[in-house]
């Protein structure tokens, strides 16, 4: 019976969906099944009409989904925008990192802000194993867990700022990629303050621009104005190559 009973429906329904129009799909059932819905981003499409009543729902469909972004994300805006919003172009191979040391140039001004910014980063993230001075004389290296880490005021004293930041991108040697622990313009900033380490540590003096006088400067030239620096070159964020031979 219940078998006779399903069939009856199935010709009911399968005859009530014919049509005389040739141009006529005929009556659809389940239409979702087979025909997507059109989805707006951003849009939240709330609870269904039938449920929460017409008002409710079009109240829903017309308040955006999109949430603030959580705690800590870095913004790309303003001055920051071109500047860090690039992908970056070299990827992790020894003759990109040469390359980068001859390409690569820091975005950022040799200032009083930058370099003190870098300050903190380096006493945060690089003490432990490359020293309070940059001497390679780190908790880690004092201990004997890492031997034979560089000076900068020695070995590294002309490591150029691209090679720098090739190598806190992607990583080098006994030293890992720090993309995920610094923004891109904190390495910038603490290869700021490596510069300073890799000409002795002495913090130089600044005029009222927080500009670095020369170290052999006379009073009558510290206030002298400043010509302006010139544009920095521009460089982005870290890239996707998969090269793990560097």
């Amino acid at each position: 019976m219940k078998i006779l009973n399903t069939l009856l429906i199935g010709t009911v329904v399968g005859l009530a969906a014919c049509t005389t129009d040739p141009n006529s799909p005929g009556l659809e059932y389940m239409p979702d099944m087979y025909r997507s819905p059109a989805i707006e981003a951003y849009v939240d499409y709330g609870q269904e009409p039938y449920e929460v009543g017409e008002e409710v729902a079009r109240a829903q469909r017309n308040t955006p989904s999109s949430r603030k972004p959580v705690p800590g994300t870095i913004p790309f805006r303003g001055e920051d925008q071109l500047a860090f919003a690039l992908p970056y172009a070299f990827a992790q191979t020894v003759d990109d990192y040469e390359r980068a040391g001859l390409e690569l140039t820091s975005p950022l001004l040799t200032n009083q802000a930058n370099i003190e910014a870098g300050q903190k980063v380096y006493v945060a993230m690089c003490t432990q194993c490359h020293g309070t001075e940059g001497k390679g004389d780190g908790a880690l290296s004092r201990n004997g867990h890492i031997a034979g880490i560089p000076s900068y005021a020695d070995k590294l004293k002309e490591l150029p700022e691209g090679k720098m930041y090739h190598t806190l991108t992607w990583g080098k040697g006994l030293m890992g990629s720090h993309a995920s622990q610094l923004s891109q313009r904190q390495r910038w900033e603490v290869i700021e303050y490596i510069k300073v380490l890799q000409q002795g540590g002495e913090m130089p003096e600044f005029d009222e621009d927080g500009m670095p006088l020369p170290a052999d400067a006379s009073p009558e030239a510290k206030d002298e104005p400043k010509a302006p620096a010139a544009p920095a070159s521009q460089v982005g964020m870290e890239g996707m190559a998969d090269n793990t031979d560097f």
